[in-house]
């Protein structure tokens, strides 16, 4: 029995260090050591949702339906395409997004204004025209605005779905609460604080949404052709179809992406609920910060 724990825990051990290294990068275990380990007040203290919401496997799948959603501005869509270099460099992408949001969730309040300061920075050099002949600005605050409320939107309800604990009602509530602190920081105007604002919201950017041929090549980049080694891409596409399952059906259907809902109650979603749950045995919980 013994042997068995050993070589489960090794196993355990290999898969964190794989998923962990994708994801935060080889500067990961600093970071968290100093994301983690530096004493200072927070913007959040340790029973805030949005701790829980951003320290769960859940966020595999909300971050991709975040990316799937937010193509759909085509604004949005041309300052990521025209600038980003995802697809040229997308492990690196993720890593400094997924370490600014480590930052700002469970940084010092100082290093999550470093944070927020450095990302304004790059906004303000991110700007050019569509194919259309559109001018836009990453700093423009209605577009940082659609960006911020298509993410708190996919990554609560891939929480709801897939998370270890989801929230109850109040909970929900002040999650988009929480990541309206970091909006206000990053630029945007009067960001919604509750679920009820968070669906005006979104309905309100409704007529301004299309599909691009560049947003249906991204989706086609990250579903269909991600860079993931050849034994992840199975765990890798049962993510992917769940992040599509996420999505309001106008949006899936604007990207041209294949939807069954009974196979999705089926199969498709606790396929999802599994592949999260090795995720989050896999990877170590974080753990409380210093005050």
């Amino acid at each position: 029995m013994g042997l068995l724990t050993e070589g489960g825990s090794a196993l355990r051990d290999r898969i964190g260090r794989a998923i962990f290294f994708r994801v935060a990068g080889p500067d990961g275990p600093d970071n968290r050591a100093r994301i983690h380990g530096t004493p200072g007040p927070r913007w959040f203290g340790p029973d805030r949702p949005v701790r829980r919401v951003h320290g769960d496997a859940s966020m595999f799948i909300g971050g991709l339906s975040a990316l799937l959603l937010q193509s759909l501005h085509p604004l949005a869509m041309a300052a990521v395409a025209g600038h980003s270099g995802f697809r040229g460099d997308p492990w690196g992408r993720l890593q400094r997004t997924s370490t600014f949001l480590a930052t700002t969730t469970y940084g010092t309040a100082d290093s999550a204004q470093r944070a927020v300061d450095r990302v304004r920075a790059v906004h303000e050099t991110v700007r050019g025209t569509t194919a259309e002949g559109e001018e836009y600005r990453a700093s423009d605050p209605r577009l940082l605005c659609w960006v911020h409320i298509a993410e708190v939107d996919m990554f609560l309800r891939a929480h709801q779905r897939y998370g270890a604990r989801p929230l109850d009602d109040e909970g929900c509530d002040a999650y988009v609460a929480d990541m309206a602190r970091v909006a206000t920081a990053l630029g945007v105007p009067d960001p919604p604080v509750d679920r009820a604002g968070l669906a005006e919201r979104l309905a309100a950017y409704r007529a301004e949404l299309r599909a691009t041929p560049e947003a249906r090549s991204t989706a086609r980049f990250l579903l269909l052709n991600p860079p993931v080694p050849l034994l992840a891409r199975v765990p890798y596409g049962v993510l992917a179809a769940n992040a599509v399952s996420l999505l309001p059906g106008w949006a899936s259907r604007a990207l041209w992406l294949p939807r069954i809902p009974p196979a999705e109650d089926v199969c498709v979603r606790p396929l999802g609920t599994a592949v999260t749950s090795v995720i989050r045995w896999a990877l170590p919980p974080t753990r409380d910060t210093p005050a």
